[in-house]
């Protein structure tokens, strides 16, 4: 009944809107689908860059402005009853994105919405055992998740302007984290270690009203992927094994789709999510510029998409959105580094029985999107 009621009322604003504004497109989210998402009100973007802020770098041995250029793509997490959000933020030096330093920083909420921030980051580049990695590129792009134990998982981009690899780390209060490196090392002797990996969305559920990592079929399951969706299993969130074809090769579960918003990439975004209807993977499609794309939106766009597969056998799909319920449409979302459009989804969260997505806009700010499911809205127009 209560999805029969969403579309009606979102049928009842789709007459009214065309009647008054001219047409616009239909888009109704099927029942398995999360949405819509609602900004609110005069509060975004909630993390904007800070020149204010020094740290001194262990590497270059020099007080940097670690967030004064950028501050985007965050990741989050429950903690003591509050939202953290571990947001990538760039310095001062270089030009162009992925050519600066990045690190990762801290931002605390008791309302999911207004955030008090650490002055220094918790996950940089140092000199350690990941610095071969790290440097002088840094730690970008954070998906976080926790154990039922309460041990937080964050999953990054390790970037030393050669070659991404998607590292892991792991603490117990979001703050000091133990790197354990790349996590595709060690699985078939090293196969697929030095093969570019990025953006890794591990499974969760909600269990007894809280957000947490869940093994399916006795092991840990991973969405990962910038062009294509692959998977990966684990048995203790540290190394992990890429999920292969008959001939050895990294099985492809989804990919671009010519004339859709995801045209060009089909990038894993927030933690993953096992619900009743099957797994919902989050993820960030990008637009090409090419005749290729989606020309209801513009060239290489991102916009954020939903795909369904299996609860038994998540490599299986079963089904995603052609349309995007989350689009670059705000001024934040389409100015900044990234000037085409971005809405970057990375981080979201179960919280006060509303769920708080958290995401990159532009390459240059954070913002935040909330979905109740007692009162859900619409999801973004299309024109």
């Amino acid at each position: 009944m209560k999805n029969i009621l969403k579309t009606i009322r979102f049928l009842a604003l789709l007459l009214i809107t065309n009647a008054c504004f001219g047409q616009v497109q239909t888009n109704v989210l099927p029942a398995w689908a999360f949405g819509g998402f609602t900004r609110p009100v005069g509060v975004n973007p909630i993390i904007s860059p800070d020149t204010t802020s020094r740290f001194m770098d262990p590497v270059s041995k020099k007080l940097v402005p670690w967030e004064a250029n950028d501050t985007f793509n965050p990741g989050a997490a429950i903690k003591n009853g509050k939202v953290v959000v571990l947001y990538r933020a760039e310095d001062l030096f270089g030009i162009g994105i992925g050519f600066r330093t990045s690190r990762l920083g801290y931002a605390e909420s008791i309302d999911g919405i207004h955030f008090n921030r650490r002055k220094a980051p918790v996950l940089y580049p140092a000199n350690d055992n990941a610095k071969e990695f790290e440097w002088p590129g840094g730690c970008e792009d954070p998906r976080v998740a926790v154990t039922p134990n309460g041990t937080y998982v964050v999953f990054y981009t390790e970037w030393n302007r050669k070659l991404p690899r998607l590292g892991v780390a792991t603490s117990k209060d979001l703050i000091h984290w133990q790197k354990h490196g790349p996590i595709f090392e060690t699985a078939y002797s090293g196969k697929f270690f030095n093969i570019a990996s990025k953006s890794a969305s591990i499974l969760t559920k909600v269990v007894n009203g809280k957000q947490v990592i869940i093994k399916i079929n006795g092991k840990y399951w991973l969405y990962w992927g910038e062009q294509h969706v692959y998977a990966a299993t684990s048995t203790n969130l540290v190394d992990w094994a890429p999920v292969i074809d008959g001939n050895g090769e990294l099985k492809q579960l989804i990919s671009p789709r010519k004339g859709y918003f995801d045209s060009d990439l089909t990038e894993c975004g927030p933690p993953a999510l096992m619900t009743d209807k099957g797994v919902i993977l989050f993820y960030n499609g990008k637009n090409k510029a090419d005749d290729d794309r989606d020309k209801r939106f513009n060239a290489n766009s991102y916009c954020a998409g939903q795909a369904l597969f299996d609860k038994k056998d998540p490599s299986k799909p079963i089904t995603r959105l052609d349309l995007p319920f989350l689009r670059p449409m705000e001024p934040f979302e389409k100015s900044g580094q990234y000037v085409n459009g971005t809405v970057f989804i990375e981080g979201m969260v179960y919280f006060k029985h509303k769920w708080f997505l958290y995401y990159g806009c532009a390459d240059s700010r954070v913002a935040v999107a909330v979905y109740d499911p007692a009162k859900p809205s619409e999801p973004d127009l299309v024109d």
